[in-house]
């Protein structure tokens, strides 16, 4: 009997070890998982996941992402988002280093980035930002918008204002010149330096502003008729005979020999010229609205009509872009489903949001399904009652999409010297056939 008690307790001691054996092994187990278990366990314990939102522009894109963040977080108690702004040089310097290095410590889960560059990171570093085909479609945006946000057919971001380009004018002086609003209908080039000539005779006030060393004129009067500075693949160069930059070109010369002009060279004196009543006309991005409004003793003075057409170039429309960026999530960063569901709750979908940054920053917004809203089909007292979102969303569907390709600014930092050496008399074919060589080189680095 007491044989038979020994033989007991040897087994229950047996089992008891094994229990003790599985048990730290399931605890081991556990402690693998960390990352997902542990993350649950402290936001049950009150601690919020974050997630960071990198953009610049305190009275644009910082209040959308704002605005987006608050409608975030009372759908999700458990996040925290923290909106950072941040110089768009800053931000651009710190992708390049971050990404090109893999260090992704210090990086935001999603990045605003201009349509102008996108291209360039998304080719360079495809592996560290998030497919969002899941929250987006590229039919829900303008079609203008998507191409640079595509890769193999799918979403890697999305799209966020529109830059539709508009010709914004003062019609107590275009009326001096003897013109009407009608006028400033289908305009071409040409019309409105005949229209321009007239409002510096009769009211001695420049057309427009040019600044030298920025030639974004003529990106849109490109983009008006499909083209660019490269090719379709967005990386060959098409300097050379490229006829809708040669038209371009052209009609800048003819803008500067027409005496229409006042020039400027910074930001500051840009946005002066208009407020302080020293140009007529602002052709450029809508996203120009809430600079032209400041000038509250100008009110019910402006107009804004389509963006004017080539007469040269048979492609060109009367439909531009200027500017514009989108929404990114970097994937590698740590938070990726959770910057995905928030970029697919607001930015990519949500209406009302869309609605209320119309009145808010003035945001012309790339979503299809915006123009809906009750923002969109009131008139705006500034401009004389227009319509301006109305119209706004009709020229942002009819704007030519093209592939603006990885390098439009290095590309640019070359051609604004060539075209000023045109527009000082240099021959225009030549000038480009050697600025063709120039630009291969430059992009090729």
């Amino acid at each position: 009997m007491k044989k038979r008690i020994l033989s007991l307790c040897l087994v229950f001691a047996m089992l008891l070890t094994t229990l003790v054996g599985c048990s730290s092994s399931n605890a081991n187990k556990s402690d693998g998982k960390s990352d997902t278990t542990s993350s649950k366990k402290t936001t049950s314990n009150g601690k919020k996941e974050k997630i960071t939102i990198w953009a610049w522009d305190e009275s644009f894109n910082i209040v959308a992402a704002n605005q987006a963040k608050e409608i975030y977080e009372k759908q999700n108690k458990n996040v925290e988002v923290d909106v950072v702004t941040m110089a768009q040089d800053d931000i651009v310097a710190k992708l390049n280093t971050s990404l090109a290095s893999k260090s992704y410590d210090g990086l935001p889960d999603i990045v605003l980035i201009e349509d102008y560059r996108i291209q360039g990171y998304l080719n360079s570093y495809a592996n560290d930002f998030a497919d969002l085909s899941s929250i987006a479609k590229a039919s829900d945006f303008a079609s203008f918008k998507t191409g640079v946000d595509q890769v193999n057919g799918k979403m890697y971001g999305i799209p966020f204002d529109s830059g539709v380009a508009a010709t914004f004018y003062r019609t107590d002086l275009i009326e001096k010149a003897g013109y009407t609003e009608k006028d400033m209908e289908n305009l071409t080039w040409d019309k409105y330096i005949e229209i321009g000539k007239k409002v510096k005779e009769k009211t001695g006030v420049a057309m427009c502003t040019l600044d030298p060393s920025d030639i974004g004129q003529i990106r849109m009067m490109l983009q008006s008729a499909g083209a660019w500075y490269v090719g379709n693949d967005g990386k060959t160069v098409t300097i050379k005979d490229n006829k809708a930059l040669k038209d371009a070109i052209k009609v800048y010369k003819k803008l500067v020999d027409s005496g229409i002009t006042k020039q400027t060279s910074d930001w500051d004196q840009f946005v002066g010229a208009f407020n302080k009543g020293q140009v007529a006309s602002v052709p450029t991005g809508c996203w120009i609205v809430p600079s032209i409004i400041k000038a509250n003793d100008q009110k019910g003075k402006w107009k804004a009509a389509a963006f004017p057409r080539m007469s040269e170039n048979d492609k060109s429309v009367n439909a531009s872009s200027c500017g514009g960026a989108g929404w990114y999530v970097l994937k590698n960063v740590g938070h990726e489903k959770t910057a995905v569901d928030f970029l697919g709750k607001t930015f990519a979908s949500d209406n009302d949001l869309m609605n209320n940054l119309a009145s808010d920053i003035t945001l012309v917004s790339t979503l299809n399904s915006a123009k809906s809203g009750s923002n969109y089909s009131a008139g705006n007292d500034f401009f004389g009652g227009q319509k301006l979102f109305a119209d706004f969303a009709k020229w942002n569907a009819q704007v030519p999409t093209v592939n603006y390709g990885l390098s439009t600014y290095a590309i640019e930092d070359i051609m604004t010297e060539a075209v000023q050496a045109i527009v000082g008399g240099a021959d225009i074919d030549k000038t480009l056939a050697d600025y063709q060589t120039q630009v291969e080189a430059a992009v090729a680095q």
